[in-house]
């Protein structure tokens, strides 16, 4: 059973911002970017409350003008169609793969330094290669750890 129900249209979304966002840290970095998107559609709660869809995701990213949330939906590289290997991955993420430092992340960043312990008050679950994963709250959004 998958942990987000996903028609095949947004799988390709999936692939596509999971690809934009991480190709160049390989099949695990994009996983771990789908486990941000799969956790931020379950998540309900905060700045993703009514968020139901990974559609949903990426629509309130271009409405805010590409200032919060993913930055490749406002870059050309997003818009290319999705690749079979990128769909694989995404269909592994709306399934429940996860993977951490990503298993219970709604928010990473790709700082020019080392990872802070937290960004914008959240806590710094970890890095991987250049990517920082930070944790959403379990008081507040504790569909994430579902």
């Amino acid at each position: 059973m998958s942990r987000i129900k996903t028609p095949r249209e947004e799988m390709e979304t999936l692939a596509r911002l999971m690809r934009a966002e991480a190709e160049s840290e390989g099949d695990l970095g994009m996983l771990m970017v789908g486990n941000v998107i799969v956790n931020r559609v379950l998540a309900n709660c905060g700045e993703f409350e009514n968020l139901r869809s990974v559609q949903d995701i990426i629509n309130r990213d271009l409405s805010n003008e590409c200032r919060t949330g993913f930055e490749a939906v406002c870059k050309p590289y997003f818009w290319q169609g999705a690749r079979e290997k990128e769909v694989r991955l995404a269909r592994r993420a709306a399934k429940g793969e996860r993977t951490h430092p990503a298993t219970h992340a709604l928010w990473f960043f790709k700082p020019d330094g080392p990872c802070p312990q937290t960004w914008w008050g959240r806590p710094l679950a970890g890095q991987f290669q250049a990517h920082c994963f930070y944790l959403a709250d379990a008081q507040v959004c504790p569909l994430v750890f579902g």
